[in-house]
């Protein structure tokens, strides 16, 4: 299929028409938008990743098991310390998404002085254009005027007449249309030339313009399509590296050893192997102690004290 190129689609009957023209600067400048689109897209969210970042940096300083220890102390240490690292990725995360966000602004702004450059020296041409062409067209209603009115003039100055001074009068009128006929020809003629020359001109610097406008969006479409490409690679990145945080966590909760706590605890804290002795039942008034071991039936019958006569 034939390449389709901006200098061969975009032109119009009407010499003053711009419609071609103005149809190429509208695309040029919904590109430039959607650069600036992208660019406060790409700011947006590495705000939001600063923001996570430090949210997330704040967690990985909250207390979390403190009073554990052995093994499970030892991956808790491990999470918390890797959760710190996810986050300070997410801060690398953001700015370099600055980064970009600046270049593609400095892109931006480098493609819309070359354009704003170009299309100042277009709008000096299309104006010589329509006010040439305004000339010319001026110029050759006046010609056709001039001529009708100089073949009015011979036609009276054809006339049978016997007034002499009359003839007279009317051959000079004749003559003086014929003179201004001439000079309105050679005035139109001058201006067909001119606006043949401004129109050449135009036709050269039109397809410049269309060849440089053409080339910009071509870079504008690669620069933004490489740009988003490189902004999903550092999104995939970011995933990768807090997945290599999060698996040296998942290997120091592989070393985690339930029994192995449980030892330690006993180990570190414990206050003896004998449980207390069982409380025994002493009869006050007896003064005997029933025999070792937990009563196994109803406890003996109390006597009153004796009664003293």
């Amino acid at each position: 299929m034939k390449d389709l190129h901006f200098k061969d689609f975009f032109w119009n009957s009407d010499l003053t028409c711009t419609g071609g023209y103005d149809a190429i600067i509208q695309y040029l400048n919904e590109g430039k938008r959607t650069c600036k689109e992208m660019e406060d897209l790409m700011k947006a969210r590495a705000s939001i990743e600063e923001k996570y970042a430090k949210d997330l940096l704040g967690l990985s300083k909250k207390v979390c098991g403190h009073n554990e220890m052995n093994t499970l102390k030892r991956s808790l240490d491990m999470f918390k310390l890797k959760t710190e690292h996810v986050s300070l990725s997410h801060l690398q995360l953001a700015q370099s998404m600055r980064e970009e966000a600046k270049k593609l602004e400095e892109f931006r702004e480098k493609q819309r002085d070359a354009k704003k450059k170009i299309e100042q020296q277009m709008d000096t041409l299309h104006k010589n254009k329509s006010s040439q062409y305004k000339k010319t067209v001026d110029s050759k209603k006046t010609y056709e005027q001039k001529c009708r009115d100089k073949e009015e003039a011979d036609q009276n100055a054809n006339r049978n007449t016997n007034n002499t001074k009359h003839i007279e009068k009317l051959y000079s009128k004749a003559q003086q249309a014929k003179q201004n006929a001439e000079e309105a020809d050679r005035i139109y003629y001058q201006n067909v030339a001119s606006l043949a020359k401004v129109r050449d001109e135009w036709l050269k610097e039109h397809v410049k313009a269309c060849e440089m406008f053409e080339k910009q969006a071509m870079e504008r479409i690669g620069y933004l399509r490489n740009i988003v490409w490189t902004h999903l690679n550092q999104l995939s990145q970011q995933c990768v590296t807090s997945d290599e945080f999060y698996e040296e966590v998942r290997k120091s909760l592989e070393q985690c050893n339930v029994k192995e706590d449980i030892e330690h605890f006993v180990n570190l804290r414990r206050t003896g192997d004998k449980p207390p002795a069982p409380v025994m039942y002493e009869n006050f008034y007896s003064g005997q102690r029933p025999p070792t071991g937990p009563p196994t039936g109803p406890p003996p019958a109390r006597q009153p004290p004796p009664v003293i006569r």
